[in-house]
């Protein structure tokens, strides 16, 4: 992450405010940002990321648009193209597998199809992860679904603080950028430097120094780690946490560089097993940090079936800082 001068105030800010104020800001700096989507508006975003920004900035930059994300999604594509900078809310994140094709087919691949002759700075965003009692279809986790689309870089916030440093990256690159917000986690509160500071997109950040285990975690999974590492510390064992943040690409060298380190590797998501991000990143680590492990790499990961509507077996579908303090501890004692 680029640091913001010292200058710079610190206030403290929700996370769902702090993308609001990137938004602001940058379509303030850049009258080609735009923003589209269902209740964007008037309404200021189901979670209200875009509250007062249709009064500021008109109907036109901020539209309102009918519950139909293929199209909307495909005008947003046709609109890069013609060099707008489109930012595509998904009322739910699960609703945009309506959208798959626009994401995938277009998005993605007419930048190359096109033989460079159009880029397609868009960003797709919106609230996903399991909620608390949201059923299943609003529980989706698109991230691995989008893991295999070729052109696309796919991020995940988790503060308030690289959520608002991601998000103006993000309107600023080139590419289509799909950038995942945990629905619990809207209204997280830190202090986050004032002003035009920028995260990098492709960069891991590591949360926690330590030389017994290597954690590597994104989103949600970030503070039930965290959790986990308060217990950890009692029990003697010194973790390295590390928040991938970026998906796609996973930053290689952030994490071989703690794995030489640690020889010990545990990937924590709130993704399904099966195909998921932990399954990807795992065989990269066999692949490239095989001789740096002393011990075989452990994922945890959510159970594969749908989530459940009672709260309870949804908890139990999902990952719990009790799993990870028991994970970690076989890792460090060497019975994994």
């Amino acid at each position: 992450m680029r640091q913001p001068p010292s200058l710079f105030v610190v206030a403290e800010t929700l996370l769902f405010n702090a993308l609001r104020e990137a938004i602001d800001e940058e379509m303030a700096r850049d009258p080609y940002v735009c923003v589209m989507g269902e209740d964007v508006g008037q309404y200021g975003g189901s979670y209200k990321v875009t509250k007062d920004l249709y009064e500021k900035y008109g109907h036109l930059r901020v539209l309102d648009t009918p519950i139909a994300e293929n199209s909307f999604t495909g005008m947003a594509v046709g609109a890069a193209m013609t060099g707008l900078r489109p930012i595509v809310e998904g009322m739910n994140m699960g609703f945009l597998l309506l959208a798959f094709n626009q994401i995938s087919n277009n998005m993605g691949m007419l930048r190359y199809t096109s033989g460079g002759n159009y880029t397609i700075p868009a960003v797709v965003r919106g609230p996903g992860g399991v909620g608390r009692q949201l059923g299943a279809e609003h529980s989706q986790r698109l991230e691995a679904y989008f893991h295999a689309v070729p052109g696309i870089k796919i991020v995940a916030v988790s503060t308030p603080t690289n959520a608002k440093g991601l998000m103006k990256a993000a309107i600023r690159d080139n590419n289509p950028v799909l950038f995942f917000e945990h629905v619990l986690l809207y209204n997280l509160s830190e202090d986050i430097p004032e002003g035009d500071y920028i995260c990098a997109l492709d960069q891991a950040e590591v949360v926690r120094a330590g030389k017994d285990v290597t954690i590597l975690t994104y989103s949600r999974m970030r503070h039930h780690c965290l959790k986990a590492v308060q217990q950890l510390e009692a029990e003697g064992v010194d973790v390295e946490l590390i928040d991938l943040v970026s998906l796609k690409p996973f930053d290689m060298d952030t994490i071989a560089t703690s794995i030489r380190k640690t020889h010990k590797v545990l990937v924590v998501e709130e993704c399904m097993k099966t195909g998921g991000i932990g399954a990807e990143l795992l065989a990269l680590i066999t692949e490239h940090c095989f001789d740096d492990l002393d011990a075989r790499p452990v994922r945890l990961s959510s159970q594969d079936i749908p989530t459940p509507y009672n709260g309870n077996l949804e908890n139990l579908t999902i990952i719990q800082p009790h799993q990870i303090v028991e994970a970690a501890l076989q890792l460090k004692s060497g019975r994994i």
